[in-house]
């Protein structure tokens, strides 16, 4: 691992810039990139009172001398009015907000926005964007507002859309983009430039980066599109080639680390009230009725947690962060039969990522991926309502009336509701500025509040996770009376594992590891 640079910091905007004096590249290693615990492009400032910048990499760190332009937002009389509209070259955004008065200031990222200065003149750029992964609310609106904020801000005009995912670099499948063409794709689900998993052939895409003149690149997907990207910019940048390339995070579940939120989380959790609903008038139109719901969340039960939270009809919600068990004292099974006996009525939200523990014996049997390498779940949904039938057909049981509700591909292929068109707007923009203020290798999400660039690795090595010894998953429960299916011992674990490292420094002057963000460090906690 390279060394640490322990000297005062005058400008985190010295570490990207042609302009590096000869003490910051000791400082930050050669051509202006340092590794942190092995991973390469890490570029790492330190300042006064323990201030740490996870910088991104820029086109300056292996192309050096490059031109400058006035950026031409300038002269743009919508952005006339507004007050220091550029962003400060040294302004940073931190990653933990609340610290005590003794603390070191921590990590931070560089604030995303508008720089004075372009690396890009505006005919000079042919962008192009691509769509990676699964559906999710808000793809068509990201797309739409690249293409109209390189079009109206920046004066391009040469946007390519890459269809059909990675495949579509190699396989010459594009459509040329322009504000009229996009004028109201937001208004529809899914994505027009069609998605896939896999496909992903570094070589084959550069190749035709570097065919097709291409010099920004814009890609939206979940963590592994992201790491994709990654290596993409690793191949750019070893061939030398002036392309930015920029990720916009996108994962229906909200697992994307460091950000606040991913965009369609909003849209995904108000879709699902309606199934809720659904399922709390079947069950209460009938005797002793559960209407059980199965929302999406492989590995993070956000979605489930915060509709349950919204919806205020749910009994139990289920989610793979926290395991339950279906028989003997504090089960699944004994707590439905209580709340069946006081209410007449139940209602079951379980994530899809829930349970996989009960079904280990047949996921050993079967350990299949899908393009993507995700594994493939079997439907806890199905598995689980087959249970509890089950269970109470036995001899001398309650009779029960279960009807079972899956609105997955419902959820994803609606368009963004009016929060996440925002938001998408917010993310196209920051993305644009970066790409033209000549940083790469990059994505980009608000930071408690604010947008930032944080480097692909940050968003790829871990996962953002419920964690059940939080505030808000204990008022989840609060709200449920369910038990937290948990013993003493499981509790204490769990604080244990869900106890966050410190991310500032310890006595080595050195970056600790990164935990997974807490459910309160979500900004929408009271």
């Amino acid at each position: 691992m390279g060394s640490f640079c322990n000297s005062k910091l005058r400008s985190p905007s010295l570490i990207s810039s042609a302009n590096t004096s000869e003490k910051d590249r000791d400082c930050i290693g050669s051509g202006g990139v340092m590794a942190l615990d092995g991973r390469p492009n890490t570029k790492i400032v330190h300042g006064e009172a323990g201030y740490v910048l996870e910088d991104v990499p820029h086109l300056t760190d292996y192309i050096p001398d490059l031109p400058t332009y006035p950026n031409p937002l300038q002269d743009n009389p919508a952005y006339s009015v507004v007050k220091q509209y550029f962003v400060n070259l040294d302004d940073t955004v931190a990653q933990k907000i609340v610290v005590h008065k003794s603390s070191p200031r921590g990590t931070h990222f560089r604030r995303a926005g508008p720089r004075q200065k372009v690396y890009f003149e505006s005919d000079e750029v042919h962008a192009c964007i691509v769509t990676c992964g699964g559906l999710c609310p808000g793809l068509n609106t990201v797309i739409r507002e690249i293409v109209c904020g390189l079009a109206h801000m920046y004066g391009v005009t040469k946007i390519l859309g890459i269809q059909d995912g990675y495949k579509g670099f190699y396989a010459r499948n594009t459509i040329p983009l322009s504000p009229k063409s996009v004028n109201d794709i937001h208004k529809r689900g899914g994505t027009i430039l069609g998605s896939s998993r896999g496909g992903h052939d570094t070589s084959k895409i550069v190749d035709s980066i570097q065919d097709r003149g291409i010099n920004q690149v814009y890609i939206i997907g979940g963590d592994g599109t992201q790491k994709g990207a990654s290596v993409i910019f690793e191949e750019i940048q070893r061939r030398g080639l002036k392309v930015a390339v920029a990720g916009i995070p996108k994962t229906i579940d909200n697992d994307i680390a460091v950000i606040d939120k991913s965009f369609g989380f909003d849209t995904a959790v108000e879709e699902a009230q309606r199934a809720i609903n659904a399922a709390h008038v079947e069950s209460e139109s009938v005797e002793n009725g559960i209407g059980m719901v199965k929302l999406m969340g492989r590995y993070s039960g956000f979605i489930a947690m915060y509709a349950t939270l919204a919806s205020r009809d749910v009994d139990c919600c289920l989610i793979p962060e926290s395991p339950f068990y279906l028989e003997g004292k504090g089960g699944l099974f004994e707590y439905i039969e209580k709340r069946l006996k006081e209410n007449g009525h139940m209602v079951i939200v379980v994530a899809e990522g829930a349970g996989q523990e009960l079904l280990a014996e047949i996921l050993r049997s079967m350990n299949h991926q899908d393009a993507s390498g995700n594994k493939l779940l079997l439907d806890v949904g199905l598995w689980l309502s087959q249970k509890i039938k089950d269970h109470f057909a036995g001899k001398g049981r309650i009779s029960i009336n279960l009807k079972y509700i899956d609105p997955t591909y419902m959820i994803r292929a609606i368009p963004a509701n009016a929060s996440d068109n925002v938001y998408c707007t917010l993310l196209a923009h920051s993305a644009i500025h970066g790409a033209m203020a000549g940083y790469t290798g990059f994505t980009v999400g608000p930071v408690n509040g604010r947008h930032a660039y944080i480097p692909f690795h940050r968003v790829t090595e871990t996962q953002n996770k419920v964690v059940i010894t939080d505030r808000m998953w204990a008022r989840l429960l609060s709200s449920t009376n369910q038990p937290s299916f948990l013993s003493p011992e499981d509790i204490e674990l769990a604080k244990k594992e869900d106890e966050p490292t410190n991310q500032l420094l310890d006595s080595n002057n050195q970056v600790d590891g990164h935990h997974e963000k807490s459910t309160e460090d979500n900004n929408c906690s009271i």
